[in-house]
């Protein structure tokens, strides 16, 4: 099962669109992920046109429209693996303890709100994913997205894809 993960789009604030590499890999994603900062409803109503599957929550800031249709936290098991999804985590310091106490029945947790790609793992052996952003960079080189193959019960890929830099 392939998963392709995104977070902070912020649209049409930070971009105007999704880049089409983005869309591409919508098109042969099994589920897309969405971890909040949407900003528009547009971009939900296309994500679940475009979309074979979406999981989606909202973030910080997400209006009221948006906020009627997405959870603050998404669960849901795929292929066997427990995931959860949720905008914010706090700060990086402390963030393996805290998450690990938040979400003790859960295998993976895909979360946004930095626009920093983060992969790691936690003393309680959760991964934590955060995707980035695919249309604002902030400080970082890049716009960024996850793409996860799930398989048997677990993550057999985890990969971080740079996008090019907007002219």
């Amino acid at each position: 099962m392939r998963l392709l993960l995104v977070a902070d789009t912020h649209l049409p604030k930070r971009a105007k669109e999704l880049p089409a590499q983005v869309w591409d890999e919508v098109a042969q994603a099994d589920v897309v992920v969405h971890a909040g900062d949407w900003v528009d409803v547009e971009t939900l109503d296309a994500l679940e046109a475009r979309s074979a599957r979406l999981i989606g929550v909202y973030g910080n800031n997400d209006g009221p429209e948006l906020r009627k249709r997405l959870p603050e936290v998404a669960r849901e098991t795929l292929e066997d693996v427990r995931l959860a999804v949720v905008h914010e985590t706090g700060d990086a310091k402390g963030r393996a303890a805290r998450c690990d106490a938040l979400y003790p029945d859960v295998d993976v947790l895909i979360f946004g709100h930095s626009h920093i790609p983060w992969d790691s793992v936690t003393p309680g052996g959760l991964r934590l994913l955060n995707p980035g952003s695919p249309t604002d960079r902030r400080r970082q080189p890049f716009c960024t997205y996850q793409t996860v193959e799930l398989k048997n019960g677990r993550l057999d890929s985890v990969e971080l894809h740079e996008l090019p830099r907007r002219g």
